[in-house]
This record gives structure tokens, sequence and C-alpha cells, in this order.
């Protein structure tokens, strides 16, 4: 794996790094320098949060960044969701080791997705993550400033639910976050969190692509058509409500819960499914979001 190109030979006029800030140390300095060169080959900086938890966030997040790979994308998953890190389960990959050398942590690689979790630092799924706020800070910041990513078109980051100290401290490492895709469920509970969700990125100038709405309606297992088990358009007002862009609605269906239990992503093991429909549509809209990104050639094929 190779570094990014040096802070010395950046041609990037408008990056914060190349300045000394006022007041700010030459150590601090470094530290800034080294995060920036870290991080100036991600191009698109993406978080996936949730006022809540169990609303399906980390399956919505593993998803899209599995459809981006898919569609050729250079993508990064990173997840700091510390105390119920899914990801390696939802991907398959749990029990892979997390290795490092002297130049950073060298992302667990799955076909074509670069995967940093907590959960590859437990020794099972079971154990607890007895840690304070200041330990789940650093190793935020430790995934984020330490990991060789390389180039990557997107990073997509699965945020811990809430607005507390681990959002802050992905959103204040991070510096430069391009877009927050906020999933809830059709709920009027979820709602209100939601709206406290809106309001810490705007109060953090963190943009928002927009809302998604998890567990809207059930899909037959038979006939593939979707029943409104609970309030129907509920994303779609709160959006409204708030102001942002609604992305989309992907509806309960039982295949999909099997797919996440037995580690595959659904967006490739039911192609057809109306979830996954939902999820290539929600894609659609962060490619419109984004309308320059330079994807590779060929799409790549990701593990199942």
């Amino acid at each position: 794996m190779t570094e990014s190109k040096s802070c010395k030979s950046c041609t990037e006029v408008s990056c914060s790094a190349k300045r000394r800030k006022e007041g700010e140390s030459e150590e601090e300095f470094a530290k800034r320098q080294k995060r920036a060169q870290r991080l100036c080959g991600i191009r698109r900086r993406l978080v996936v949060m949730s006022g809540k938890g169990g609303v399906g966030k980390s399956t919505v997040a593993v998803n899209l960044a599995v459809a981006l790979a898919m569609k050729g994308y250079r993508t990064g998953l990173l997840d700091v969701d510390i105390h119920g890190p899914s990801v390696p389960t939802l991907l398959g990959m749990e029990g892979r080791p997390l290795y490092g050398q002297e130049e950073g942590l060298i992302p667990v690689e799955c076909d074509g997705l670069k995967v940093i979790s907590a959960g590859f630092l437990l020794r099972s799924p079971e154990d607890a993550v007895v840690w304070r706020g200041p330990m789940k800070s650093n190793i935020i910041r430790q995934f984020i400033e330490e990991v060789i990513w390389g180039e990557l078109d997107y990073l997509v980051v699965d945020c811990p639910p809430g607005t507390g100290d681990e959002p802050l401290s992905v959103c204040h490492t991070l510096e430069r976050v391009d877009g927050a895709l906020i999933v809830t469920t059709p709920q009027k509970l979820a709602a209100v969190d939601v709206m406290k969700c809106i309001n810490f990125c705007r109060a953090v100038r963190v943009p928002i692509v927009g809302l998604i709405e998890n567990m809207s309606g059930f899909v037959c297992a038979v006939c593939k058509s979707v029943t409104n088990i609970f309030k129907k358009g509920g994303g779609r007002e709160l959006s409204e409500k708030m102001g942002v862009p609604f992305l989309g609605s992907i509806p309960i269906d039982p295949e999909i819960v099997a797919a996440g239990d037995e580690g595959r992503p659904f967006v490739r093991a039911f192609p057809d499914s109306p979830a996954t429909k939902e999820i290539l549509k929600i894609v659609g809209e962060i490619e419109n979001r984004f309308p320059e990104e330079v994807k590779e050639k060929e799409p790549r094929e990701v593990c199942v």
C-alpha cells in the first residue's frame, strides 16, 4: 500500500493543512498535516447516521458501500459504532485480524472493498466494549488518522447512533465531511431523534445528503408486493418539515434479514429485491450530488 502525496507536493491551495493555524503549536500542526496526508486521497467522505439505535443504520451503510463498489467506485467502509460493530457480521468477515505496519493500519480487504471496524479488535462478537468516552474518541481518531486508505472515491463511515462524543469525534477528525445520510424508521418516536440528528449536522456544518426511511413496509415472500405495516410516508413528511432531501424508502424483506445473518450484502444476494432497487436508487442520488466523480472502468466484484 502506498501513502497519498505529501503536503509539500500537494497543489490543493484550499487545503487547511498547508497553513499553520493561529495559536497552533508545531507538534499540533505536524499531526494535522499527517492526518491530511492520509485523507487527501479520499475524494468523498460520507457519514451514515441515525438518531437512535435499531433502525438498520449499519445494514444501510454496508449495502450502500457494497453498491458503490459494485458500480466501480474505489470504496472504503469505516465502522466506528464502537458498542455495536456489526459490519464484520454483515460482510461475513468475523474473526478477520487487523494488521498494521510502521506506516499505519492496513484495511481488511473484501474483494475491492476496504474495511476497518472496531469489531476486528474484539476476540469474539459477544465481547462487551467497556470504554469511557475519551478512549472511544481515541480509537476513532486512530482509525481515521492511522489507517492507510490509499486512493478512494468514497469513504462510507458507519457512525454510532445519537449525537454524542463519537459522532462529534468523527466529524472533527475527518475535518471535511462531504455529506451525511440519516437513517430513520416510519414511527413518530424515531422522527424526534432524527430531528436532533439533523440539527447536529447543521450545528457542526456537515451537509445533509438526505434522509433514508428504513423498514418501510413489508415485502411478501411469495408475490414480492410491499405492505405498509407502519405509518406510511413518515420519512418523507419529516424531510419536508426539516428541509432536507428524501432519498428513498427501504422495505423489510425476510430474505434481507437472512442474508445479513449469513454475512451476505443483500444488494448482491438479491439483485431483484425491492430493497436492493431502493439502495441503487439512493446510490444514484449520491452520484447526482457528486457528479464529478470518476470511477474505474470495470465494476468490482465484492464479497457475498
